[in-house]
């Protein structure tokens, strides 16, 4: 009978396997392979309401893989990144894929790779060859998105200038897949974004975020539809030990935290005051830190997906996830999960990482073909 069922109707029922489930499915023979690749939106997959999998990166010479937590059995998996040749360090996820940059060379040069059908492709240069700027992206659709590059330091001149700030913003539209410079923005923004921010971007109600990451925290926004550059303030900036920016419900929220008063989250309203609304609770916070006495003296950091957020600090280490309550979509909660230590028998050592959130996804991605 399964052989014989419509090639649609057995896509409807790819549709509601979880994303291990669905590997498995794409395994069993070759119709089904093709089923699975070239039916399945990746915009409509009801298992995109599943919990996102959480992706450790090494950010050191630790190897080339990926150790991937799978939310809905909780284990823990090695996807090697040999497909890629050279060595790459992740910036962000987008769209179920995730953006690296190159670090053979000091310059930002990007490209975009899928763990899980081990696809991988360079992306162009930029209009401006530059080094160490900021990073941000923005999910247009479930097939296309943008790439924001700010400031950064340019080469030097061949005349015999040195290198300089750059004040200058470009985007990459994964539509018309080439580079354009967008707009200028004030040098104070270019000096900050190069030497103060690191490259996690919020984007919220048209407008992409930054955090300096020097204390005291400010934030930093570029509305996309008129090009202006704006500036926020931050609670409590020059007592946070750790800040961090994530959406939440479609608003701008801020993650913060100090070794007296614990973890806490605002959320800014329409007046550009923020009003916190969660405060970490104390066995969980005390977990995370494991004994250490500050935030800053246990590197923490902080990666989001529309619908969940998530505190880690190396492989080893726990890490606490807060995330939208499977039977209230309007309540969140707060979830520990184990460090990975072993996968399938084969002992890892504890090393940090850069940590990512995202859906995966199984199918053969077109952006990827087109290099």
């Amino acid at each position: 009978m399964w052989s014989n069922l419509p090639f649609e109707l057995l896509a409807n029922i790819f549709s509601y396997l979880s994303p291990d489930s669905l590997a498995r499915a794409k395994s069993t023979c070759k119709s089904w392979h093709t089923c699975a690749n070239n039916s399945l939106s990746w915009a409509t997959l009801p298992w995109r309401q599943y919990p996102p999998w959480f992706l450790a990166l090494p950010t050191r010479n630790h190897g080339h893989f990926i150790c991937a937590h799978n939310p809905i059995n909780d284990s823990w998996h090695l996807l090697p990144l040999d497909f890629i040749p050279y060595p790459i360090r992740p910036i962000a996820a987008v769209n179920g894929l995730i953006l690296l940059r190159e670090t053979t060379t000091t310059a930002l040069q990007l490209a975009i790779c899928n763990p899980f059908t081990r696809q991988f492709r360079h992306l162009p240069k930029l209009n401006v060859t530059r080094t160490n700027p900021a990073v941000g992206v923005i999910s247009l659709d479930s097939a296309n998105f943008q790439i924001y590059v700010a400031g950064g330091m340019s080469e030097a001149s061949s005349i015999g200038g040195g290198a300089s700030y750059e004040p200058s913003l470009e985007v990459y539209d994964s539509v018309h897949e080439n580079w354009k410079t967008i707009g200028s923005m004030p040098m104070e923004f270019a000096v900050r974004l190069t030497v103060w921010t690191p490259n996690e971007s919020v984007y919220c109600n048209g407008i992409l975020y930054w955090i300096t990451s020097a204390r005291a925290y400010t934030v930093m926004g570029f509305e996309i539809r008129n090009k202006n550059w704006r500036e926020l303030g931050v609670p409590m900036a020059e007592r946070l030990e750790f800040a961090a920016l994530v959406q939440r419900n479609g608003k701008l929220c801020l993650v913060g935290g100090t070794s007296d008063a614990g973890a806490c989250i605002w959320q800014i309203e329409e007046s550009n005051n923020w009003r916190m609304i969660e405060k970490l609770p104390q066995e969980l916070w005390a977990r995370l830190f494991g004994g250490k006495g500050r935030w800053g003296s246990i590197n923490t950091r902080c990666v989001f997906i529309g619908g969940a957020m998530c505190l880690y600090r190396d492989l080893g280490s726990g890490m606490l996830v807060w995330r939208k309550c499977a039977e209230n979509a309007t309540k969140w909660e707060w979830h520990w999960i184990e460090g990975c230590g072993t996968i399938k028998g084969l002992k890892l050592q504890n090393f940090p990482i850069k940590g990512l959130l995202l859906h995966p996804y199984l199918a053969s991605s077109s952006f990827l073909l087109n290099e």
